[in-house]
């Protein structure tokens, strides 16, 4: 399939290189380079490129890599390019392949790329994480690398030369100076290098529910993947945009900030691309959506939600600018359709223990509830458009709204989402 990022793409590990995936091209023959998650390269020497379909391609690739038929479900052939030139051909996990299937897995070399592009999705932050979740995936990461780990050997030397290996870039810039002052103040110790020196000793070498031999590293990959299906936006669709800033000072100055919206089975998530955390996270049940066209005004992704404006319910609009508006639009009625019809497959698969409420509905995910975490929404720090609805008319709260009511959303019988009703004290629109 083309990926989701097929027009300008979140930047992958393959994409340093800026090339072709395709080196030379005859009238019947090209070389194909294929990326993997692990920045290592499938070679194809293919016949009549032109005719040849994706699942041919995608069946060629999983014979080269020798890999099981669970693969055609659980990865997709994307197209990335994020400079606008010539694609890079990857080989990534599919957006559409449920989490509770990647469970079921346990071929090393699917776990190991699902691994892979995980790890490098948690390193980039493009997954944001705490600081502790970031110490437990790092550690795992030093066992998958430098093996268990040994009292008295030099693992601190090893762990301070490749830091930026095992904790996304940010935390290491920041364990020396940031977190120092932070245990200067009575903050627990334990972060950066000496918070992924102790998480490592706490790695436990257990043998994988197969069978499998204690020194695999199956049961490693599949712990690495356990811990990312905390994070709400575990496996989604990456999508550059901007969103307004609040107004601040005299002179009510704005501006943009760069965002990554992320899109997956499970909702959508606005991740600020600077400060590494999340913005606003939803389920499809929590909103409505619609897109504006260029040809309309400028490409616009539109994220209605409920939300407060000063203790009083509000209809909040959030306004993504993207020139991959709409097809962010087209991927989360998509994402929807599928996770409708997926719905009573899954309650079938539970049994009776699901229908008589002792086990939480299929699209109830585990979360992290750390105060102030990472992937918390900070709905204070977006720039919003707040209204209320009575009937045909609109009654604003400040900030001005547009003039626009979206009806894509899920069935009223399925979300949570409601128009809120006018208060007398609001300001008339």
């Amino acid at each position: 399939m083309d990926g989701p990022e097929g027009s300008t793409g979140q930047p992958g590990p393959a994409d340093r290189s800026h090339r072709s995936s395709v080196s030379s091209v005859g009238a019947r023959a090209a070389d194909v380079l294929v990326y993997l998650a692990d920045d290592s390269m499938v070679p194809l020497a293919v016949e009549n490129l032109p005719s040849l379909s994706a699942h041919e391609l995608h069946r060629a690739i999983r014979e080269v890599l020798q890999l099981p038929d669970i693969a055609l479900d659980a990865f997709a052939l994307w197209l990335v390019s994020p400079l606008l030139d010539e694609p890079s051909l990857q080989f990534r996990r599919n957006v559409f392949f449920p989490k509770r299937r990647e469970l079921q897995i346990h071929d090393k070399e699917v776990l190991r790329l699902l691994y892979e592009e995980a790890k490098g999705n948690v390193l980039a932050a493009r997954y944001p994480c705490d600081v502790e979740d970031c110490e437990a995936l790092g550690a795992l990461v030093c066992r998958v690398q430098l093996g268990p780990y040994q009292p008295g050997q030099p693992t601190a030397c090893a762990l301070r030369e490749k830091l930026d290996s095992f904790l996304p870039a940010h935390l290491c810039k920041r364990s020396h100076g940031f977190f120092a002052a932070l245990r200067g103040r009575g903050a627990k110790a334990g972060t950066g290098e000496q918070g992924l020196l102790n998480a490592y000793r706490r790695v436990q070498e257990v043998a994988g529910s197969d069978g499998e031999h204690e020194a695999s590293l199956s049961p490693h990959y599949r712990a690495y993947l356990l811990k990312c299906h905390e994070l709400p936006f575990y496996g989604c669709a990456f999508f550059h945009g901007e969103i307004d800033k609040p107004a601040q000072g005299f002179l009510h100055r704005g501006g943009r900030k760069p965002v990554s919206v992320a899109i997956s089975l499970d909702g959508v998530h606005v991740i600020d691309c600077r400060e590494k955390h999340v913005l606003l996270g939803l389920r499809f049940q929590e909103l409505s959506w619609d897109h504006t066209s260029p040809e309309e005004e400028e490409s616009v992704l539109w994220l209605e939600f409920d939300g407060d404006n000063e203790g009083t319910p509000v209809n909040k609009l959030l306004k993504i600018y993207s020139k991959q508006a709409e097809l962010m639009s087209s991927l989360i009625e998509y994402c929807i359709e599928l996770s409708q019809a997926a719905e009573p497959a899954a309650s079938q698969e539970a049994g009776p223990a699901s229908a008589s409420g002792s086990s939480p509905p299929p699209h109830q995910r585990p979360q992290l509830r750390r105060q102030g975490s990472v992937v918390c929404s900070r709905i204070q720090h977006l720039s919003t458009i707040d209204y209320v609805e009575e009937g045909e008319t609109i009654k604003r709260v400040k900030p001005k709204r547009t003039t626009s009511f979206f009806s894509r959303q899920l069935s009223l019988g399925q979300g949570s989402y409601t128009v809120v009703q006018a208060a007398d004290s609001l300001e008339q629109g």
